[in-house]
Protein backbone atom coordinates (compact mmCIF):
# COMPACT_ATOMS: atom_id res chain seq x y z
CA UNK A 1 0.00 0.00 0.00
CA UNK A 2 1.24 3.50 -0.82
CA UNK A 3 1.89 6.25 1.72
CA UNK A 4 -0.26 9.37 2.08
CA UNK A 5 0.64 12.32 -0.15
CA UNK A 6 3.23 14.69 1.21
CA UNK A 7 1.47 17.83 0.01
CA UNK A 8 -0.21 19.56 2.96
CA UNK A 9 -3.35 20.50 1.04
CA UNK A 10 -3.80 16.98 -0.30
CA UNK A 11 -3.23 15.55 3.18
CA UNK A 12 -5.92 17.84 4.58
CA UNK A 13 -8.37 16.78 1.87
CA UNK A 14 -7.59 13.12 2.51
CA UNK A 15 -8.27 13.57 6.23
CA UNK A 16 -11.65 15.14 5.45
CA UNK A 17 -12.42 12.23 3.12
CA UNK A 18 -11.56 9.63 5.76
CA UNK A 19 -13.43 11.41 8.56
CA UNK A 20 -16.59 12.37 6.70
CA UNK A 21 -17.09 9.78 3.96
CA UNK A 22 -15.86 6.48 5.38
CA UNK A 23 -18.93 6.16 7.60
CA UNK A 24 -22.61 5.38 7.01
CA UNK A 25 -22.54 8.45 4.74
CA UNK A 26 -20.76 6.29 2.18
CA UNK A 27 -23.72 3.93 1.74
CA UNK A 28 -26.98 5.90 2.04
CA UNK A 29 -28.98 3.40 -0.03
CA UNK A 30 -27.95 0.33 2.00
CA UNK A 31 -30.59 -2.25 2.83
CA UNK A 32 -28.61 -3.41 5.87
CA UNK A 33 -25.25 -2.88 7.57
CA UNK A 34 -23.54 -5.44 9.81
CA UNK A 35 -20.47 -4.56 11.87
CA UNK A 36 -17.51 -6.93 12.00
CA UNK A 37 -14.77 -5.30 14.05
CA UNK A 38 -13.83 -2.15 12.09
CA UNK A 39 -15.62 -3.41 8.95
CA UNK A 40 -19.03 -2.42 7.67
CA UNK A 41 -20.65 -5.28 5.73
CA UNK A 42 -23.30 -3.68 3.55
CA UNK A 43 -26.14 -5.23 1.56
CA UNK A 44 -27.61 -3.41 -1.42
CA UNK A 45 -30.49 -4.19 -3.74
CA UNK A 46 -29.78 -6.44 -6.69
CA UNK A 47 -27.87 -9.05 -4.67
CA UNK A 48 -24.84 -6.86 -4.04
CA UNK A 49 -22.60 -6.95 -0.99
CA UNK A 50 -20.09 -4.25 -0.15
CA UNK A 51 -17.25 -3.99 2.39
CA UNK A 52 -15.83 -0.72 3.65
CA UNK A 53 -14.32 0.80 6.82
CA UNK A 54 -12.70 3.93 8.24
CA UNK A 55 -9.48 1.98 8.81
CA UNK A 56 -8.46 -1.50 9.95
CA UNK A 57 -7.63 -0.44 13.48
CA UNK A 58 -3.99 -1.51 13.33
CA UNK A 59 -4.90 -5.14 12.65
CA UNK A 60 -2.03 -7.50 11.85
CA UNK A 61 -1.87 -9.89 8.92
CA UNK A 62 -3.48 -12.79 10.74
CA UNK A 63 -6.37 -10.69 12.00
CA UNK A 64 -6.97 -9.26 8.56
CA UNK A 65 -7.08 -12.74 7.05
CA UNK A 66 -9.69 -13.62 9.68
CA UNK A 67 -11.73 -10.54 8.72
CA UNK A 68 -11.76 -11.67 5.09
CA UNK A 69 -12.82 -15.22 5.94
CA UNK A 70 -15.61 -14.05 8.28
CA UNK A 71 -16.81 -11.49 5.74
CA UNK A 72 -17.12 -14.09 3.01
CA UNK A 73 -18.93 -16.47 5.38
CA UNK A 74 -21.37 -13.67 6.25
CA UNK A 75 -22.29 -12.98 2.64
CA UNK A 76 -22.37 -16.65 1.65
CA UNK A 77 -25.14 -17.17 4.20
CA UNK A 78 -27.41 -14.86 2.21
CA UNK A 79 -28.47 -16.75 -0.92
CA UNK A 80 -29.56 -13.47 -2.53
CA UNK A 81 -26.01 -12.12 -2.60
CA UNK A 82 -24.46 -12.80 -6.01
CA UNK A 83 -21.36 -10.62 -5.75
CA UNK A 84 -19.38 -8.73 -3.13
CA UNK A 85 -17.07 -5.75 -3.55
CA UNK A 86 -14.32 -5.08 -1.01
CA UNK A 87 -13.23 -1.46 -1.43
CA UNK A 88 -9.57 -0.93 -0.57
CA UNK A 89 -7.72 2.38 -0.34
CA UNK A 90 -4.07 2.79 -1.18
CA UNK A 91 -3.18 4.82 1.93
CA UNK A 92 -4.54 2.28 4.44
CA UNK A 93 -2.26 0.23 6.67
CA UNK A 94 -3.45 -3.23 5.66
CA UNK A 95 -0.73 -5.92 5.93
CA UNK A 96 -1.50 -9.00 3.86
CA UNK A 97 -4.90 -7.77 2.66
CA UNK A 98 -4.26 -8.31 -1.06
CA UNK A 99 -3.12 -11.90 -0.56
CA UNK A 100 -5.97 -12.67 1.83
CA UNK A 101 -8.57 -11.36 -0.60
CA UNK A 102 -7.12 -13.22 -3.59
CA UNK A 103 -6.81 -16.43 -1.57
CA UNK A 104 -10.52 -16.20 -0.74
CA UNK A 105 -11.60 -15.76 -4.35
CA UNK A 106 -11.70 -11.97 -4.68
CA UNK A 107 -10.31 -10.56 -7.92
CA UNK A 108 -8.81 -7.05 -8.08
CA UNK A 109 -10.09 -4.60 -10.65
CA UNK A 110 -8.09 -1.69 -12.06
CA UNK A 111 -7.08 0.92 -9.45
CA UNK A 112 -8.67 4.35 -9.67
CA UNK A 113 -7.59 7.74 -8.36
CA UNK A 114 -9.43 9.29 -5.41
CA UNK A 115 -9.91 12.88 -6.53
CA UNK A 116 -11.01 15.70 -4.20
CA UNK A 117 -11.26 19.44 -4.64
CA UNK A 118 -13.19 22.56 -3.79
CA UNK A 119 -16.56 22.59 -5.50
CA UNK A 120 -16.16 26.16 -6.67
CA UNK A 121 -13.06 25.20 -8.67
CA UNK A 122 -15.25 23.15 -11.03
CA UNK A 123 -17.87 25.83 -11.59
CA UNK A 124 -16.98 27.33 -14.97
CA UNK A 125 -18.59 28.43 -18.21
CA UNK A 126 -17.56 25.76 -20.67
CA UNK A 127 -18.31 26.28 -24.36
CA UNK A 128 -20.27 23.35 -25.76
CA UNK A 129 -20.02 22.13 -29.35
CA UNK A 130 -22.81 23.36 -31.59
CA UNK A 131 -26.06 21.50 -31.04
CA UNK A 132 -25.08 20.01 -27.65
CA UNK A 133 -27.32 20.70 -24.65
CA UNK A 134 -27.25 19.68 -20.99
CA UNK A 135 -30.15 18.81 -18.72
CA UNK A 136 -31.03 17.01 -15.51
CA UNK A 137 -33.23 13.94 -16.01
CA UNK A 138 -35.70 12.27 -13.64
CA UNK A 139 -38.25 10.43 -15.81
CA UNK A 140 -37.94 6.65 -16.02
CA UNK A 141 -37.63 6.66 -19.82
CA UNK A 142 -34.71 9.10 -19.61
CA UNK A 143 -33.03 7.09 -16.86
CA UNK A 144 -33.28 3.96 -18.99
CA UNK A 145 -31.88 5.76 -22.04
CA UNK A 146 -29.03 7.18 -19.98
CA UNK A 147 -28.23 3.74 -18.52
CA UNK A 148 -28.31 2.09 -21.95
CA UNK A 149 -25.86 4.69 -23.27
CA UNK A 150 -23.54 4.08 -20.31
CA UNK A 151 -23.75 0.31 -20.84
CA UNK A 152 -22.80 0.77 -24.48
CA UNK A 153 -19.84 3.01 -23.61
CA UNK A 154 -18.55 0.58 -20.98
CA UNK A 155 -19.01 -2.45 -23.22
CA UNK A 156 -21.94 -3.99 -21.33
CA UNK A 157 -25.01 -5.48 -22.99
CA UNK A 158 -28.02 -3.20 -22.32
CA UNK A 159 -30.33 -6.17 -22.90
CA UNK A 160 -28.96 -8.03 -19.87
CA UNK A 161 -27.59 -5.20 -17.75
CA UNK A 162 -29.28 -4.32 -14.46
CA UNK A 163 -27.82 -0.81 -14.52
CA UNK A 164 -31.12 0.98 -15.18
CA UNK A 165 -32.97 -0.99 -12.50
CA UNK A 166 -30.27 -0.21 -9.95
CA UNK A 167 -30.35 3.51 -10.73
CA UNK A 168 -34.16 3.62 -10.57
CA UNK A 169 -34.17 1.86 -7.19
CA UNK A 170 -31.50 4.22 -5.90
CA UNK A 171 -33.50 7.17 -7.15
CA UNK A 172 -36.41 6.01 -4.99
CA UNK A 173 -34.24 5.59 -1.90
CA UNK A 174 -32.04 8.66 -2.39
CA UNK A 175 -34.04 11.61 -3.76
CA UNK A 176 -30.99 13.88 -3.36
CA UNK A 177 -29.20 12.11 -6.21
CA UNK A 178 -29.14 14.02 -9.50
CA UNK A 179 -28.76 12.54 -12.98
CA UNK A 180 -27.34 14.75 -15.73
CA UNK A 181 -26.96 14.14 -19.47
CA UNK A 182 -25.58 15.87 -22.53
CA UNK A 183 -27.48 15.42 -25.80
CA UNK A 184 -26.92 16.08 -29.48
CA UNK A 185 -29.55 15.58 -32.18
CA UNK A 186 -31.88 13.99 -29.67
CA UNK A 187 -29.28 11.38 -28.65
CA UNK A 188 -27.56 11.12 -25.27
CA UNK A 189 -23.81 11.45 -25.67
CA UNK A 190 -22.56 11.89 -22.09
CA UNK A 191 -23.89 11.39 -18.58
CA UNK A 192 -23.01 11.55 -14.90
CA UNK A 193 -24.49 11.52 -11.40
CA UNK A 194 -24.26 14.03 -8.55
CA UNK A 195 -24.64 12.51 -5.09
CA UNK A 196 -24.73 15.06 -2.25
CA UNK A 197 -23.62 13.30 0.94
CA UNK A 198 -25.99 14.11 3.79
CA UNK A 199 -24.33 15.43 6.93
CA UNK A 200 -21.01 16.19 5.23
CA UNK A 201 -19.32 18.93 3.20
CA UNK A 202 -19.07 16.57 0.22
CA UNK A 203 -20.89 15.72 -2.97
CA UNK A 204 -19.80 12.84 -5.18
CA UNK A 205 -19.36 12.90 -8.95
CA UNK A 206 -20.09 9.42 -10.29
CA UNK A 207 -20.95 7.45 -13.40
CA UNK A 208 -19.23 9.78 -15.84
CA UNK A 209 -19.14 8.50 -19.41
CA UNK A 210 -18.99 9.98 -22.89
CA UNK A 211 -19.39 8.39 -26.30
CA UNK A 212 -15.94 7.99 -27.90
CA UNK A 213 -16.67 10.26 -30.86
CA UNK A 214 -17.53 13.14 -28.49
CA UNK A 215 -14.50 12.90 -26.23
CA UNK A 216 -11.98 15.71 -26.07
CA UNK A 217 -14.53 18.35 -27.07
CA UNK A 218 -15.43 19.77 -23.66
CA UNK A 219 -18.69 17.87 -23.18
CA UNK A 220 -17.65 15.94 -20.08
CA UNK A 221 -16.05 19.02 -18.55
CA UNK A 222 -19.26 21.00 -19.11
CA UNK A 223 -21.30 18.22 -17.52
CA UNK A 224 -18.93 18.24 -14.56
CA UNK A 225 -19.31 22.02 -14.22
CA UNK A 226 -23.11 21.74 -14.26
CA UNK A 227 -23.06 19.17 -11.47
CA UNK A 228 -20.59 21.24 -9.45
CA UNK A 229 -22.82 24.30 -9.81
CA UNK A 230 -25.72 22.31 -8.39
CA UNK A 231 -23.56 20.96 -5.55
CA UNK A 232 -22.43 24.46 -4.64
CA UNK A 233 -26.05 25.61 -4.53
CA UNK A 234 -26.66 22.80 -2.03
CA UNK A 235 -23.87 24.11 0.19
CA UNK A 236 -21.35 21.38 -0.59
CA UNK A 237 -17.80 22.68 -0.17
CA UNK A 238 -15.99 19.68 -1.64
CA UNK A 239 -16.52 17.24 -4.47
CA UNK A 240 -14.96 13.80 -4.73
CA UNK A 241 -14.74 11.11 -7.35
CA UNK A 242 -13.03 7.80 -8.03
CA UNK A 243 -11.58 8.47 -11.45
CA UNK A 244 -10.23 6.38 -14.29
CA UNK A 245 -7.12 7.51 -16.08
CA UNK A 246 -9.36 9.02 -18.76
CA UNK A 247 -11.33 11.35 -16.47
CA UNK A 248 -8.53 12.12 -13.99
CA UNK A 249 -6.75 14.72 -16.19
CA UNK A 250 -10.05 16.53 -16.78
CA UNK A 251 -10.69 16.79 -13.05
CA UNK A 252 -7.09 17.83 -12.39
CA UNK A 253 -7.42 20.68 -14.88
CA UNK A 254 -10.49 21.78 -12.91
CA UNK A 255 -8.51 21.89 -9.66
CA UNK A 256 -9.13 18.48 -8.11
CA UNK A 257 -6.23 16.72 -6.42
CA UNK A 258 -5.34 13.04 -6.39
CA UNK A 259 -5.15 12.17 -2.69
CA UNK A 260 -4.91 8.37 -2.87
CA UNK A 261 -6.03 5.37 -4.88
CA UNK A 262 -8.84 2.88 -4.52
CA UNK A 263 -8.93 -0.67 -5.85
CA UNK A 264 -12.12 -2.75 -5.77
CA UNK A 265 -11.81 -6.50 -5.22
CA UNK A 266 -14.83 -8.52 -6.35
CA UNK A 267 -16.10 -11.95 -5.37
CA UNK A 268 -18.84 -13.66 -7.35
CA UNK A 269 -20.90 -16.63 -6.25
Amino acid sequence: MSTPPADTHATSLLAAYDDQLRTDAETPSALSVTRLGPLRLVTFTGGRGFVTYRDLGGADEGTIRGFVASTLAHFREDAEIARVEWKTRGHDVAPGLHDALVDHGFEPDDPESIMIGETRSLVADVALPDGVTLRRVTAEADVRAMSAMADEVFGDDPATSQHAEQILRRQERDPEMELWVAEADGRMISAGRLEPVVGTQFAGLWGGCTRPEWRGRGVYRALTAARARSALARGKTYVHSDSTEFSRPILERSGLVKVSTTTPYEWRR
